[in-house]
């Protein structure tokens, strides 16, 4: 049997040619492993197991699912591992499935041991793993033992599952459960399956060659390194797909492997979420979500699961070390040329609504990572006046702040739809923030001819701070009370940084 060929060493125009041959499972193969995991299922689908201490004495699973790569049809050659959901009976809430889920497991194992289907079908090992009972087979037809992994969940979507928007109370009830990340996401395995199971072909071959990569050359190198899910590339791999193609089915194989790889590079900027099954609109789930978004990144959601941050946790710095070397070697060349990437940003574009007093309301379609500068020019060229304008923006739940112009949109967590206002300011004077040293911060408003001491003044007034125990700096250099802003080049919507004096520096001033 001739010796697989390593990818390194692939061209790029052969890549097609090199899925098809090396990580397309052949037929015999995969169906001799979904034979033994068919008596997997049987095992549980006909079972009427006796519950132990906390479950109901009689314990039904109302069903079985197939996910993962056997799933969703993106399997690669010999990887003989296959997880099922089943979903159980003595489950009824996110919150019976927490408790009681390792009593599940424990049952389910007891049960698998007495089970001659099993043991027939060469059953040698059974372990409980996070959550899980996996279950270890070996026999005649598979050279490679076969791993099969059974997790227990609740049947949150109930009997049919829609592939659009689901019922806000779902997802609502999934948030008010609480738990760790992801500790409920087998509940909409089925989701998660359909997600992948449903998309071209083409797609799947680029899945399949971004999965072999990550085994091969990222997970086997580092095998006790905290690193990514093979899920969480499978997603970010979807969203380079999506936003490089516009989802056509037709692409090259090479400048999809080179897009994912360049945007694991900037892994420290991806904020990727998917509202394929929920809607910001509702008010628990929005406020919920945007939460989630403004967190440090990387951010990729579960797209069926928005409490999981697939993403977040692990050693990107490694998975970009090796996705940097990738990129050198011949499956990334057209000869002596570098394979072209697609155009992909790392978060999704937004839609702001800017609101204009006297003015029909603007959409803008902007990028998390521009700078607010290029809005306000914009608006500018829309308007055709060269007026200055100030941007004011306030979370639904937040207090209301103005948006820096050299700032970008990320900056301030804004990583999906929102509303701005815009104000026109004709006023000389200029506003600058002013940061405390609890963090927070308040808007002052001077003429740029004002001096430093008048800003004290309107902190003493504001904060209860007196004047003679502020130190005030800008871009690290502390400002002197007889000097006025202009001589420090202070513009407008400039932060300066407030901190209070020590004893040993602040003068004696008569009261």
């Amino acid at each position: 049997m001739a010796l697989p060929e390593e990818l390194f060493e692939v061209p790029a125009s052969r890549l097609d040619s090199f899925v098809a041959q090396w990580l397309q499972p052949l037929r015999e193969w995969k169906e001799d492993v979904l034979e033994a995991v068919w008596t997997v299922e049987k095992f549980l689908r006909e079972g009427r197991f006796q519950g132990e201490r906390g479950l109901d004495q009689d314990v039904r699973v109302l069903k079985v699912v197939k996910v993962g790569s056997f799933g969703n049809g993106t399997v690669l050659k010999d990887v003989a591992e296959v997880e099922l959901v089943a979903f159980l009976s003595c489950f009824r809430s996110f919150q019976e499935q927490a408790k009681h889920r390792q009593a599940a497991l424990r049952m389910l194992r007891r049960e698998a041991w007495h089970c001659q289907d099993l043991l027939g079908l060469g059953l040698q090992d059974l372990r409980l793993v996070q959550g899980a009972l996996v279950c270890t087979f070996q026999n005649w037809r598979t050279v490679e033992p076969i791993t099969v992994t059974i997790v227990p969940a609740y049947r949150a979507l109930g009997p049919s599952v829609s592939n659009s928007q689901l019922y806000p109370a779902i997802y609502e009830s999934l948030i008010k459960a609480g738990g760790y990340p992801g500790c409920f996401s087998s509940s909409f395995s089925e989701l998660q399956t359909n997600f992948v199971k449903h998309r071209p072909t083409k797609l799947k071959s680029l899945l399949r060659l971004v999965k072999h990569w990550y085994l091969q050359y990222v997970q086997a190198k580092s095998p006790r390194t905290e690193l990514p899910p093979v899920y969480t590339l499978e997603l970010l791999t979807i969203y380079a797909w999506e936003m490089g193609t516009q989802e056509s089915e037709n692409f090259e194989l090479d400048e999809g492997l080179v897009s994912v790889l360049e945007l694991l590079q900037d892994y420290e900027l991806l904020c990727i979420y998917w509202t394929k099954f929920y809607t910001l609109q509702n008010p628990v789930i929005g406020a919920f979500v945007r939460n989630q978004i403004q967190k440090e990144r990387p951010i990729i959601l579960d797209p069926v699961d928005p409490t999981h941050n697939v993403a977040e946790g692990y050693r990107w710095d490694i998975v970009a070390q090796r996705a940097k070397q990738c990129l050198k070697k011949d499956c990334c060349y057209n000869g002596e040329e570098p394979v072209p990437s697609w155009e992909v940003k790392e978060a999704r574009d937004i839609q702001v609504t800017v609101e204009q007093w006297g003015y029909s309301d603007l959409t803008i379609w902007v990028n998390p990572y521009d700078l607010i500068k290029k809005l306000k020019d914009k608006i500018r060229r829309l308007r055709g006046t060269f007026d200055q304008y100030l941007l004011s923006f306030q979370e639904p739940s937040g207090t209301r702040q103005f948006l820096d112009t050299h700032c970008s949109w990320a900056y301030y967590g804004i990583f999906s739809d929102t509303r701005i206002c815009l104000l026109q300011n004709l006023s000389p004077e200029i506003q600058v923030f002013v940061k405390n040293p609890n963090g927070g911060s308040h808007v002052y408003v001077l003429h740029p001819n004002s001096l430093i001491l008048n800003l004290k003044q309107q902190i003493e007034d504001k904060q209860g701070l007196p004047k003679n125990q502020q130190q005030l700096e800008f871009r690290g250099q502390i400002l002197q009370d007889w000097l006025v802003f202009r001589n420090y080049g202070i513009q407008n919507n400039d932060i300066l940084v407030l901190s209070k004096k020590t004893a040993r520096e602040a003068p004696f001033l008569p009261s």
